[in-house]
């Protein structure tokens, strides 16, 4: 510790430092990756909407963890809750392949809420089916969305977002998408005995 006229000095964290964006969104950081520009700019562009749209179906998930209700509460609370976390895995290796490719990613709720696709809930809670109808809905968005974006990544030579994209977004949603359309099935809760 310094010593100054007798007093010791003390650090102090400077917590008043002046803004000091080092990359704006939008552009790329050059990086020697094999890929063209304009093909990690699209690719950027897309997983950034794919980022948005996870980040809210996500968030979805939680929501309706919170809010479930009714005879199936139990397996549903849990099932949500698993696919929430399964979600924000995606959040974050999607959000990952997008600096790896030297662009900045969407990170707060505001540019999600900006950005994303998926129709907003309400606050309040609703009833089961329209819980699930509305993750369906939302899934079937993400997943076509993912699907074209894959394509248009392949052919442009980025077979990194493509496989993200493909073996990553695709398959973890239609997985969900199947435990979620089976709670919709038409089927009674109890059978009539014979």
């Amino acid at each position: 510790m310094a010593k100054n006229k007798g007093k010791v000095d003390v650090a102090q964290p400077d917590y008043d430092i002046p803004a000091n964006e080092i990359q704006a969104y939008g552009t790329l950081k050059d990086l020697p990756l094999g890929l063209k520009d304009n093909a990690r700019s699209a690719s950027v562009a897309s997983l950034n909407q794919v980022l948005a749209d996870t980040m809210t179906i996500r968030d979805m998930y939680k929501k309706h963890h919170w809010q479930v209700s009714g005879a199936t509460f139990y397996s549903l609370h849990l099932l949500l809750d698993k696919h929430y976390e399964e979600q924000s895995a995606l959040v974050d290796t999607i959000a990952e392949r997008i600096m790896t490719l030297g662009g900045i990613s969407l990170a707060m709720a505001h540019d999600v809420a900006e950005t994303t696709r998926v129709a907003r809930p309400p606050r309040g809670r609703e009833d089961v089916p329209t819980q699930i109808s509305r993750l369906l809905k939302a899934h079937e968005q993400i997943l076509t969305y993912a699907r074209e974006a894959a394509e248009q990544a392949g052919d442009a030579g980025d077979e990194g977002t493509n496989d993200l994209l493909i073996s990553e977004v695709v398959r973890t949603g239609e997985m969900q998408v199947w435990f979620l359309a089976e709670h919709l099935a038409a089927t009674p809760l109890l059978a009539k005995a014979r």
